[in-house]
């Protein structure tokens, strides 16, 4: 007779300061079929996993939600993991982030308290808490910045990473995005654009974005953006099939201009568009649509 064999779990621990958007990531994870429980001593994890996979026939999926309101167990974090991954379990630890001005607006925005926010204040109860949340950044996977992520685009990142994950083969991510807002964190690999003609200092095409025909044919008519191109095409070509025999699941390229509306735009879509198949890039244009100094953004 044979044994019956626990199917190996899916595990992803996501972590963060208060307001970076922990509450939407959950709601994503429930919506691509993952078992969620937030704020669950990082101790009780291995028993979770132990009754999720004898309630499930198929894969076992979990998502634990961690962070500084069950800060008397977060020393517990590294050795729990550590045991995970060591019963062969996949384990893939999420910190969520955002700039301090960023998290106050939200905070100001929802009127949500912070639950450190007994003494000193909002900004003082931020301060602490990265202080005390500094060793789980530090052995995170994945360092998400969500700071000029709307809902969408913060579900996009979660969906493309995650379930791209579960599935055979190496997943291409295309981020565009404007440097005067920050480096999307999450790319591997960053490519700065801002040498090339500026449709901004056209009055035809200041206010249109890259995905319109003319910044499109404006931008690539120039014999340095033709020769970058085919430099930077011929690139990915000769790196992505590397990273697929490396066994790596997820690429994720940033194209940078200043404001990631023109440039950085054209350039995102004509790689999607260069790149031969199986390879289907998902693109997001970050900063597209930006038009005030704070996106409305996930709690």
């Amino acid at each position: 007779m044979t044994a019956h064999r626990r199917p190996r779990a899916r595990i992803a621990v996501v972590t963060g300061l208060s307001g970076s958007g922990k509450s939407t990531v959950t709601k994503v994870f429930e919506d691509i079929g993952y078992f969620c429980v937030d704020n669950l001593p990082p101790v009780l994890l291995p028993k979770i996993v132990d009754l999720v996979s004898e309630a499930r026939d198929d894969a076992v999926r979990i998502a634990l939600v961690a962070d500084v309101r069950g800060r008397e167990f977060l020393p517990d974090f590294e050795r729990v993991i550590e045991e995970l991954r060591r019963g062969q379990h996949d384990v893939h630890v999420l910190f969520l982030d955002a700039a301090d001005d960023v998290l106050l607006f939200r905070f100001s925005e929802t009127r949500r308290k912070h639950p450190l926010a007994a003494k000193g204040g909002a900004k003082e109860a931020i301060r602490r808490e990265r202080e005390m949340l500094s060793p789980l950044r530090e052995m995170a996977d994945t360092v998400l910045n969500t700071s000029q992520y709307t809902v969408h685009q913060l579900r996009d990142a979660i969906v493309r990473r995650f379930r791209a994950s579960e599935v055979s083969g190496l997943h291409v991510g295309i981020v565009s995005f404007g440097y005067k807002y920050g480096i999307p964190l999450e790319a591997d690999m960053v490519v700065d654009v801002r040498f090339l003609p500026n449709p901004n200092f056209i009055p035809d095409l200041k206010h249109l974005t890259g995905l319109n025909p003319k910044v499109r044919d404006y931008v690539m008519k120039y014999r340095s953006t033709k020769a970058f191109f085919g430099k930077l095409t011929s690139f990915l070509k000769f790196l992505l099939p590397l990273y697929t025999k490396e066994g790596k699941s997820y690429f994720t390229l940033g194209v940078g201009c200043t404001g990631g509306r023109h440039r950085s735009v054209v350039v995102a879509e004509a790689v999607k568009h260069s790149l031969p198949k199986p390879v289907a890039p998902v693109v997001v244009h970050r900063d597209i649509s930006r038009s005030s100094p704070h996106v409305r953004s996930p709690k």
